[in-house]
């Protein structure tokens, strides 16, 4: 009897905005994808938000790109309570709270050391007051972990492609070096 690596299957339900896999969540409807695989718990992570954020902004404002940001649970383990799986599950929140990319930020602004407890679970709904999720729903999702499954299915069909490291950028499927000017480089070369 031959095994065979666990192939992702998809969870029961996904966020709003998700892609077609659903491994993803869209931002914007440019005709040039760009994939960034992302971990809430990875400082790299943090400094491609700071460093990359605002060029990506931009090419989704002026409709260049369709940005689809599969936040991972790859660094589960550097943490005491599943930290990067209980954020990635809380942006989902957001992401039906059309909210995902305020709290994004939220979370990498807020990123608790590698090695330590995560944010709690109070804490990360705390952190969606200011990126404008008011209300029960949000709270509820992240304390319920509505989409604990949906981040387990995202980190493994991350690994299914190879990606094995955070931040992971790819334009139109070709990895690129995750600097803005490399990525605005390969926007503007495979750009209509």
């Amino acid at each position: 009897m031959s095994t065979r690596p666990q192939r992702a299957t998809a969870p029961a339900r996904v966020p709003a905005g998700a892609s077609a896999d659903g491994d993803g969540i869209v931002v914007g409807t440019g005709p040039v994808t760009v994939d960034v695989y992302v971990d809430f718990l990875c400082p790299y992570c943090r400094s491609f938000e700071q460093a990359s954020g605002p060029a990506l902004n931009a090419m989704v404002k002026d409709r260049t790109i369709s940005l689809v940001c599969h936040p991972t649970g790859f660094l589960d383990r550097l943490s005491a309570d599943r930290y990067s799986s209980r954020a990635s599950a809380a942006s989902g929140c957001a992401s039906d709270g059309g909210r995902f990319v305020e709290y994004t930020r939220a979370l990498f602004a807020g990123q608790p050391p590698e090695g330590g407890p995560g944010l709690t679970d109070d804490e990360l709904i705390e952190l969606g007051g200011p990126a404008g999720l008011g209300g029960p729903a949000f709270g509820e999702g992240v304390r319920d972990g509505t989409y604990l499954d949906w981040t387990a299915y995202v980190t493994r069909k991350a690994v299914e492609r190879g990606v094995s490291a955070t931040p992971t950028v790819l334009v139109e499927g070709i990895p690129v070096q995750t600097d803005p000017q490399a990525i605005v480089a390969a926007v503007a070369a495979v750009a209509p």
